[in-house]
């Protein structure tokens, strides 16, 4: 059974990208269009980020929100990109603080 939602997800996959290649120039280039494939992966990154910073997995194998070392880690990387750092600074002491903060 796990190898039929394997390939029906990889057939899906293939279909959606053959359907991206398949739009019409014309329809690309409209400032609409275009605004909106600018903003989609922000907004789902956005909403990876989030998930993975404040849901945690409970005791009923259900999840709620929880507040840990991961929000001071967010929160080191957000100060660090608004004091422009390069990239990999604001990784590196994202984790460090997170680390920190585990660690006491």
């Amino acid at each position: 059974m796990i190898w039929a939602a394997v390939l029906g997800c990889a057939v899906g996959c293939y279909l959606l990208k053959l359907a991206g290649l398949s739009v019409p120039p014309q329809v690309l280039e409209r400032p609409v269009v275009r605004r909106i494939a600018d903003l989609i992966p922000v907004a789902l990154l956005a909403a990876l980020v989030a998930v993975q910073v404040f849901a945690t997995s409970g005791h009923n194998g259900g999840q709620h929100l929880a507040v840990d070392a991961r929000l001071a880690g967010l929160a080191a990387a957000v100060v660090a990109l608004l004091l422009r750092a390069p990239f990999i600074v604001v990784v590196v002491l994202a984790a460090v603080v997170a680390a920190l903060i585990r660690l006491a």
